[in-house]
């Protein structure tokens, strides 16, 4: 392999300091035109690329951010960096993403390894683990050595940072609110998220609506798997034993394989069982029935916290103390898997 060229190759090739040749391949007034074009043609001559942990050393910045995320297998966190990508390579940073893959240990040495000088700042979204253990003294740690911290969509008040969320609250209010207006009764909210904040907050305002609706409450159409449970299984007796026809799928994942599960049980979607999801995944238009979901805008998210992050680390020290929770507007999605409005609402 050809050895990389330095500056300090260059500057002993033509006898100057390495300033004198960073200035030159800078275009520096500094230098004169005879010896910038000279360290020019001999740089472009042996490929010199600038050494980017070097000079970020050197300017005290590295012009990267750091992404955490508890899964890539979920489209809202895919949406979601594409949004923050977008706005990174607008201001010319780049992005180094991790997975948590749920887990605090992972979380907690992916911060360790970011904190060493890798990033101006960090994006994350909080690790089940994390939020179940209320343990956040990596992401303190990292904030009083590293740089700043945004959470999107799962996040701690118990960290003094800035936040990117949706309202779960009202968004899970209204979509309750929309299915009774269609004249569903028995609605059940379906979740594979155990322990995490968001999910809470989904089902205190599907309970909300309920209660502000006369519905009566049955605890056991919320149908929250635990870990190692097996879904099918549970959705099946859910049915079986229990009236049900509405299902809110508290994430994706959870919306659609109850779907399915119903179709084959031998209900149809939406004349027996409506069905409304969180997040609006692409290809939600494309099942039978195509599928009513709360857009919670991803990718707008995405950017809005990448922006925010990226506006802190420019920011001159000392000036990077206030901290706002920024909360983005959701939209339902009518599609098939729920039934009109009831002409009495």
């Amino acid at each position: 392999m050809k050895q990389r060229t330095t500056l300090k190759q260059i500057a002993k090739i033509f006898n100057v300091s390495i300033a004198t040749v960073s200035k030159a391949l800078k275009d520096s007034h500094e230098i004169s035109i005879a010896t910038k074009l000279k360290i020019q043609e001999y740089a472009k001559q042996q490929n010199y690329r600038p050494n980017s942990i070097a000079l970020s050393l050197l300017n005290k910045k590295t012009k990267t951010i750091g992404v955490i995320m508890p899964s890539i297998l979920n489209p809202f966190f895919v949406k979601t960096f594409s949004g923050i990508e977008h706005v990174a390579n607008d201001k010319g940073y780049n992005v180094i993403a991790i997975v948590s893959h749920g887990k605090l240990e992972k979380e907690i040495a992916s911060i360790n390894m970011l904190e060493n000088g890798l990033i101006d700042g960090l994006l994350i979204s909080l690790s089940e683990e994390t939020e179940a253990k209320q343990h956040f003294k990596h992401l303190e740690e990292f904030i009083d050595n590293a740089g700043p911290i945004v959470m999107f969509d799962r996040i701690s008040d118990s960290v003094n940072t800035d936040k990117v969320i949706v309202d779960d609250f009202n968004c899970a209010y209204k979509a309750t609110e929309h299915l009774i207006k269609t004249g569903c009764k028995h609605i059940a909210v379906v979740s594979t998220l155990d322990n995490v904040g968001i999910i809470k907050l989904r089902i205190d305002g599907y309970l909300k609506a309920l209660e502000d609706y006369n519905i009566p409450i049955n605890k056991k159409t919320i149908n929250v798997i635990k870990p190692g449970y097996d879904f099918e299984t549970e959705i099946k007796t859910m049915l079986d034993y229990q009236k049900v026809d509405a299902i809110i799928g508290l994430e994706e994942f959870s919306a659609v394989e109850s779907m399915v599960i119903a179709q084959d049980r031998g209900y149809t979607i939406p004349n027996d069982i409506s069905i409304i999801s969180f997040t609006n995944s692409d290809f939600f238009k494309y099942t039978k029935p195509a599928i009513t979901c709360i857009n919670q805008h991803s990718v707008f998210m995405g950017k809005t916290a990448a922006e925010i992050l990226i506006s802190k680390i420019e920011q001159p020290s000392g000036t990077t103390d206030i901290f706002e929770t920024k909360t983005i507007k959701t939209t339902l999605v009518e599609r098939n898997s729920t039934k009109p409005i009831a002409n009495n609402y």
